[in-house]
């Protein structure tokens, strides 16, 4: 239990990042699961910039790490290449 104001607001400010971090992470999921699961290569080469980008944002925003970021665009590259 709080016993400043300002812990009080600290509580609250972590409650609306801890929704919108998982949304965010959620929705990076979602769309991980939806470009691995496309066998086609024109549809997944589309998908792919958007998915690059959305990484790069949530570890700018530090939601992921960094570097995790980096191995999983570099895993749909090649998922992406290895298509027909």
């Amino acid at each position: 239990m709080a016993n400043h104001k300002s812990s009080e607001k600290r509580n609250r400010q972590i409650k609306v990042r801890n929704e919108s971090n998982k949304y965010h992470a959620k929705t990076m999921r979602n769309a991980l699961k939806t470009i691995r699961s496309t066998t086609d290569k024109k549809e997944a080469a589309e998908l792919l910039p958007k998915m690059n980008s959305m990484l790069d944002k949530l570890a700018k925003k530090n939601i992921i790490h960094g570097k995790k970021a980096a191995n999983l665009k570099s895993s749909l590259v090649k998922h992406v290449t290895s298509l027909k």
